[in-house]
């Protein structure tokens, strides 16, 4: 399947939704604009969604299926399996790799998607134990030979945990956690070796490299990130590198979250980033990062040198 440099989250476009009383969702949210950031994504050339059954408790599956209806000829659908949840409560209760469980995901995900095929199965429980990870790609192979996906990958930044999904003949991507912030090399290794899309989830660092917060801000309850504290510990400090960083990333032109992105690019030609989105301004910005390409060489030195790696 080829897909666009660039794919779009649908995380955020949920809504809000709960696991073990705390945010696991974006806060609120406009279906309307959502669909109309998704056909922007369209018109912008983007052909790669990237979404889950639990984001929003079946919501943001229905949201897409909705927006893609009559292109489905067009992109490429990612979806992911493991959380159970209840979609009237919006909780999710607990996770099941069983065969069982996952055929009868998978069916679910088809319905609310609105389409016969999903182009990309992915295994959601990331740190799922490995001794038991055999039979859930067994069962996505059953999956794919019954035309019910085409194929298949992890959710998972554990590199011992890709090589097992990755000895799977319809296996061809990982999704992991990397932005210029954090991420697993070897677990990206692992897929440069095995030549699997490295799926790049959170490239925006959760929002902290768009640029726009500061030590004033503050989020909503139900935002996932609702405990950030942007004025001392982790986030204070990365929005300290930021501003370290901000004339290197921005010198040729590009926004924060384009240059984010571009990193990305430059540091493996297995990258696909997917950021996440709610409106139709920040698709036409994430989009725009195709414009600009990957980050120089110059640039990727400079970023290492002033994050002292």
């Amino acid at each position: 399947l080829k897909v666009s440099a660039v794919g779009m989250g649908c995380w955020a476009i949920g809504g809000p939704f709960w696991h073990d009383g705390e945010p696991v969702g974006w806060g609120q949210v406009d279906d309307d604009e959502s669909i109309r950031a998704i056909h922007k994504a369209l018109e912008l050339g983007v052909n790669f969604f990237d979404t889950a059954d639990v984001y929003g408790c079946g919501h943001s599956e229905r949201i897409l299926g909705k927006a893609l209806a009559g292109q489905r000829d067009t992109v490429v659908i990612a979806t992911k399996f493991s959380h159970v949840f209840d979609e009237q409560t919006r909780v999710w209760t607990h996770d099941d790799g069983s065969p069982e469980y996952i055929r009868r995901a998978c069916e679910a995900s088809l319905k609310r998607l609105n389409t016969d095929v999903i182009d990309l199965y992915q295994f959601h429980a990331g740190s799922y134990d490995a001794a038991l990870a055999p039979a859930v790609r067994d069962a996505l192979e059953e999956l794919a030979e019954a035309g019910k996906i085409r194929y298949y990958g992890w959710s998972t930044d554990h590199p011992d945990r890709a090589r097992i999904f990755a000895e799977g003949p319809h296996c061809t991507a990982v999704q992991q956690r990397f932005n210029i912030f954090e991420g697993n090399a070897e677990t990206l290794a692992v897929c440069e070796q095995h030549n699997l899309a490295s799926i790049n989830r959170g490239p925006l660092a959760m929002g902290l490299l768009t640029g726009k917060f500061s030590r004033d801000s503050s989020l909503p309850a139900d935002d996932v990130r609702h405990d950030w504290n942007f004025k001392e510990g982790k986030v204070a400090g990365r929005l300290a590198q930021l501003e370290a960083l901000r004339e290197v990333l921005t010198r040729d032109g590009r926004t924060l979250a384009q240059a984010a992105i571009g990193w990305l690019w430059a540091r493996s030609k297995n990258t696909i980033p997917i950021p996440g989105f709610k409106t139709v301004k920040q698709v036409e910005e994430n989009a725009g990062a195709m414009r600009c390409g990957p980050l120089s060489e110059e640039q990727m030195k400079e970023i290492e040198q002033i994050l002292g790696r």
